[in-house]
């Protein structure tokens, strides 16, 4: 497994759309490579998601874990998921704000408005089926991930950019009322 490098803001390759991966490819030994050196590089980085497009890969593959991540101490876990070719679908208008971060916009996190429920579909690992609902913070994480899979970065989606700051603004002054309208969500919905 190998550590990718992964780009920043301002690199064309994180407005790309990524390409659908035929199924007849996810077991080849080149993509089931990649996968590998997504997660590593996911979890060296410290990061909740990372998404190809984000290491300058075209395909429409992401990684998502949760456990025990220091950067995002009051996510509720998620298991380590990998998504192919996924779609995601609101299942409320309900929206909450989402203080966001990003490994490809170091030291800047915003407030984005994210759908409390999704639909998720998309294909595992193996080309297996996921069809799944997901509600709270973590149906955040997933559209975050999605959303670079379509060119789209957090700060794409920033209403008020007077709530951008910095890693350790937000410690200082937002983290606080930010975690207790997490752990408002989380007691609600429970993820």
């Amino acid at each position: 497994m190998s550590v990718l490098d992964i780009v920043n803001i301002g690199d064309p390759f994180l407005r790309i759309p990524a390409r659908d991966l035929r199924e007849e490819d996810i077991p080849t030994p080149i993509i089931q490579g990649f996968i590998d050196d997504l997660i590593e590089t996911m979890r060296h980085a410290r990061g909740a998601g990372l998404a190809a497009t984000q290491v300058r890969s075209p395909h429409r593959i992401c990684a998502i874990e949760v456990a025990d991540n220091p950067r995002y101490p009051y996510k509720p876990p998620i298991p380590l998921t990998i998504l192919i070719n996924p779609t995601i679908e609101a299942l409320t208008e309900e929206r909450f704000d989402n203080y966001e971060g990003c490994l490809s916009v170091p030291n800047l996190r915003g407030v984005v408005p994210r759908a409390v429920g999704i639909r998720l579909r998309a294909l595992d690992r193996a080309g297996a089926p996921i069809d799944r609902e997901v509600w709270g913070l973590s149906a955040g994480t997933y559209q975050h991930e999605c959303d670079h899979l379509d060119g789209t970065l957090f700060v794409d989606r920033v209403i008020d950019t007077k709530s951008l700051c910095t890693w350790s603004t937000f410690e200082q002054y937002h983290r606080s009322a930010f975690v207790d309208r997490v752990e408002a969500l989380t007691s609600r919905f429970g993820s």
